[in-house]
């Protein structure tokens, strides 16, 4: 079987630990570096100390004696470069794109940064309370404050029970942790914990040589953690979510399903069902969404995780008198998954669009090293993208059947609904 992922890759372990993926590509002058920080939300394992996942995508813009925030902007400028950075529960990544000209001062001012950040508790404090007041800002959107309790109920001790913001209590007391902060900076920002893609007009030779100068002197750390277990769900649960003023109901049924393997056709499997039953192309979609008008937001998704984590069905429904129906549908369609078999065509047909919707995504440099990178924080590897869409082609009507008996149950379920109370 050809392999998805289409383009030829050198994967480099330099002695101190850090991971180089190169991805030389067709696509002429532009480079993008992406640093996979392997630390999120899932990490923030101590009581009262959520958030500093995300708080460091903020930190990491503060500068180092080298490089204080102006020279640094100053250089991003010059360089036209293009940059920004994400958290989510397993990872946070750091991305800049620009012209190959620049390659070296670029690989060479993101080195200094990554191993000599530097901030004073002032610093600190002003960016715990920049994240306090996004959180705020977050929190006046429904769909985030229902996604917040939704894990709140669905996990307890692992802390994905928390989103990527952390808990408010949590975030309040955060300027009082500076000498914490540099505890949890020395933890993970470390070349053993990150993953570096640098994709584009660039030879795999170069690249090893840029890193190896700047990067090679990063000292590897030593902490070892422990993520505790997420205990099984005791039966269904129900959240109850007021919202103070005018907005529509939301629903959000979510069943635990398990972590991310490659190595098995579960992970493929979750996502092959979203596609049938909960996409844009589903029956139910066309029902809901197109046909009767309950509903004006409607989608499955299982998302990929390093622990097991939630697939997740929400339904922003239209009248609140038909919340109870939509449910209904919901829950016999979950019935129909455990029940039928899927039709081959039907079935072949989604993982042509699969490998189709992917192959289009391989269209610029910039496109490459993202889609890498979310690979990458779960298996430090491009090679998960070709098993997983091997196990795709490997997946039977029989399959999707087992593996929604499976998870789809009644004791594994949350359903949250929010509803205004003005």
């Amino acid at each position: 079987m050809t392999k998805i992922f289409p383009f030829e890759y050198d994967q480099h372990d330099f002695a101190n630990g850090l991971r180089l993926i190169t991805v030389p590509t067709s696509y002429p002058h532009i480079v993008s570096l992406y640093v996979v920080v392997h630390v999120g939300s899932r990490n923030e394992t101590e009581v009262g100390k959520s958030g500093f996942a995300h708080l460091f995508e903020h930190m990491m813009f503060r500068g180092t004696e080298l490089y204080p925030p102006e020279r640094y902007e100053a250089v991003l400028k010059d360089a036209g470069a293009a940059q920004n950075a994400y958290t989510d529960d397993d990872l946070t990544v750091y991305h800049t794109t620009f012209t190959r000209e620049d390659l070296g001062q670029i690989v060479a001012m993101e080195a200094d940064r990554f191993a000599h950040l530097k901030y004073s508790e002032e610093v600190f404090r002003t960016e715990a309370r920049a994240v306090l007041a996004e959180y705020n800002k977050d929190s006046a959107e429904p769909f985030q404050l229902l996604q917040e309790k939704l894990r709140e109920a669905a996990f307890e001790k692992h802390p994905y029970q928390h989103t990527t913001m952390g808990f408010l209590k949590d975030i309040e007391r955060m300027p009082e942790l500076y000498e914490f902060s540099r505890q949890f900076h020395g933890r993970y920002y470390r070349p053993e914990n990150t993953t570096m893609i640098l994709a584009g007009d660039v030879s795999a030779e170069e690249a090893r040589r840029l890193v190896s100068e700047h990067w090679g002197g990063w000292k590897r750390g030593s902490f070892q953690e422990t993520i505790p277990a997420a205990p099984q769900l005791a039966g269904p649960r129900e959240v109850a979510v007021e919202w103070p003023t005018a907005t529509m109901p939301i629903l959000q049924v979510a069943y635990r399903t398990p972590a991310y393997r490659d190595d098995d056709g579960e992970s493929a499997a979750l996502d092959i069902l979203s596609y049938l039953y909960f996409s844009q192309s589903a029956p139910l979609y066309e029902e809901l969404v197109l046909e009767e008008q309950l509903c004006d937001v409607f989608f499955g998704m299982n998302a990929d995780h390093l622990d097991p984590y939630l697939y997740v069905v929400t339904a922003r429904v239209k009248d609140a008198e038909r919340i109870d129906d939509v449910r209904r549908r919901v829950a016999e369609t979950v019935d129909l998954m455990k029940t039928e078999l899927v039709d081959g065509v039907r079935l072949e047909t989604v993982k042509s669009h699969l490998r189709y919707a992917f192959a289009m995504r391989m269209d610029q440099t910039e496109g490459i090293a993202g889609l890498l990178a979310r690979y990458v924080s779960l298996r430090r590897t491009p090679e998960t993208i070709n098993r997983l869409y091997e196990q795709y082609a490997r997946v039977s009507a029989e399959d999707l059947r087992r593996v929604a008996q499976e998870y789809f149950v009644e004791a594994n379920r949350v359903t949250a609904l929010l509803r205004s109370v003005a």
